[in-house]
């Protein structure tokens, strides 16, 4: 065999198993039209051995979709990733969200467009990852009508999207203990008198913005929260509660003013939350 008849060989294997190892990795995929929405998946590279990901969701003007509490109102996201290849774990990251009011109530969610940031974990990471996600959101103006996707992407190592994902990672609220020093801070939970069980929460917030707090429990807890603080303290109204609730009840409290968001965790013995 001549040299020149060796170097067609190689280089009709090499196509051969380019052609053969599947659809090239894309920082992003196509867009799937919802209810007055857009979404797609997008891809962030890798970092510290994980890769970063991203489910990205532009709305159309006025339409907002929802956070994982959605308020008085309206459909929190559901994800399911079991369609996905080689990743041992998914973290999904919640972006700060605003607080709106109309006429269907309170809402907590995002207007114009959300990036939900994602962090794969791989079985092998020596092989390829796949992120595939279902996902079930509420797309709402006056009344939420519920959208679906099944999305699907080849992670790759590009990092064009990183900027976009790391914006959005910066507005997911950090963990910071009850009472911690800094310009934004969750100071307190105590007991306040209300004809229901009411809670008053101070917390320290920076000039400018209006600081708002959103209030999770266990399941089948439902807070009303006003929307500012009087006299550094935001009074919280519970809603529904078991009845049989006993012992420490987990709260979970995020802090919003302007860019900067806080999470923070107390606890509090359900024989203090008695209407008074």
């Amino acid at each position: 065999m001549t040299i020149m008849s060796r170097l067609v060989q190689i280089a009709a294997i090499a196509l051969a198993l380019s052609a053969s190892g599947g659809a090239k990795a894309e920082p992003a995929s196509a867009w799937t039209d919802g209810f007055h929405s857009r979404i797609r998946l997008i891809s962030g590279g890798y970092q510290d051995g994980r890769l970063l990901a991203g489910i990205e969701i532009r709305l159309d003007p006025g339409f907002k979709t929802y956070w994982r509490d959605p308020g008085e109102s309206g459909l929190p996201p559901r994800f399911e990733w079991s369609g996905s290849d080689n990743v041992a774990g998914v973290d999904l990251r919640w972006p700060a969200p605003e607080r709106s009011e109309d006429a269907a109530g309170v809402a907590h969610g995002y207007h114009d467009r959300v990036v939900f940031p994602v962090i794969l974990e791989p079985k092998d990471p020596a092989r390829s990852v796949t992120l595939a996600v279902t996902i079930d959101y509420g797309v709402c103006k006056e009344i939420c009508i519920p959208a679906h996707a099944d999305l699907a992407l080849p992670l790759s190592a590009d990092t064009a999207e990183r900027p976009a994902l790391q914006a959005w990672l910066d507005r997911v609220p950090h963990p910071q203990p009850l009472g911690a020093p800094g310009a934004l801070s969750v100071l307190s939970v105590e007991p306040a008198t209300g004809d229901k069980p009411t809670l008053a929460i101070a917390i320290r917030a920076p000039e400018g913005p209006r600081p708002a707090l959103f209030v999770e429990g266990p399941d089948n807890w439902y807070f009303s929260t006003a929307a500012s603080p009087t006299d550094g303290r935001f009074l919280v109204t519970i809603d529904e509660k078991p009845k049989d609730a006993t012992g420490d009840i987990p709260l979970r409290l995020t802090l919003v003013a302007g860019s900067h968001a806080i999470e923070s965790s107390a606890r509090l013995e359900a024989a203090h939350l008695r209407g008074r």
